[in-house]
């Protein structure tokens, strides 16, 4: 075994520094849209997990003597669409069957057709720069 990256994280002869800079570039594009959707699936959660605690509220307002209050919130916010004719769940499958698995697909297709579909390289590279040669804690794999 050498002191490198391994086979999957070598770039391929012939392939720029360029080329490596663009696909890390979009790669990053890619982590950034990934958080994205974690943030939608946050939403999607939160705003469900709201819409039942509506019923707890809707309740308590009957109880405390507040009819009118909690027809209304009954009525008009329990179950109510987040955006027109959409509730979270379709926002998310919208997202995740759109732009995200074309997001995805690009991606995959741009580092099939460069690089064989290695991934990584740019940070892989990087980490041979940054990296201090025999120290522990520094090797270049497991």
């Amino acid at each position: 075994m050498g002191d490198g990256p391994d086979e999957g994280h070598r770039r391929p002869a012939a392939v720029t520094d360029d080329t490596v800079a663009a696909l890390g570039k979009l790669s990053e594009a890619l982590e950034c849209v990934e958080r994205a959707r974690g943030h939608l699936y946050s939403l999607h959660q939160l705003v469900g997990h709201a819409d039942l605690m509506l019923d707890d509220a809707v309740r308590m307002f009957r109880d405390a003597g507040h009819p009118a209050i909690a027809e209304r919130i009954a009525e008009e916010l329990v179950g109510r669409n987040v955006i027109a004719g959409r509730w979270t769940f379709q926002i998310v499958e919208d997202f995740d069957d759109g732009y995200h698995a074309l997001f995805r697909e690009m991606d995959q297709s741009a580092r099939d057709q460069l690089v064989g579909g290695r991934r990584h390289l740019f940070e892989a590279e990087m980490k041979e720069r940054r990296r201090t040669r025999g120290r522990p804690g520094h090797e270049a794999r497991p």
